[in-house]
């Protein structure tokens, strides 16, 4: 019984420690957060987005595409100076504009013209 008891001190014992250490594991997890938040904030910052729908109006600059669908949306795209085309781009097309945020706008860096599906 004696050991029983010992075994029950330990526990407790084992226990308070481990409470009064619990706080400091809590703030390092949460500094650990704090910085994964600052790179994924980065990385969002920098990812492509993309946009599929069909080529409504372009010009020089611009590039102009629509959604249709339950939720349809229109979308104005700045062209990219050195924007990569795949296909050929021309209005009524289907395409898929990938993209990224800069400064408020959505900046196309390359566009993929979508096959015309077969009768």
């Amino acid at each position: 019984m004696k050991k029983g008891r010992d075994l029950i001190a330990m526990a407790v014992a084992l226990a308070v420690a481990l409470g009064s250490l619990a706080p400091l594991g809590a703030t390092a997890t949460v500094a650990w957060a704090k910085e994964g938040t600052t790179a994924s904030a980065a990385k969002k910052k920098y990812a492509l987005h993309q946009f599929t729908g069909t080529v409504v109006a372009m010009d020089k600059s611009t590039l102009t595409v629509e959604k249709s669908g339950k939720a349809p949306q229109t979308r104005v795209f700045t062209r990219y100076a050195e924007m990569k085309t795949t296909g050929s781009l021309e209005k009524d097309a289907r395409v898929t504009v990938y993209y990224r945020d800069e400064d408020g706008r959505s900046v196309a860096r390359k566009v993929v013209v979508k096959d015309a599906e077969a009768p």
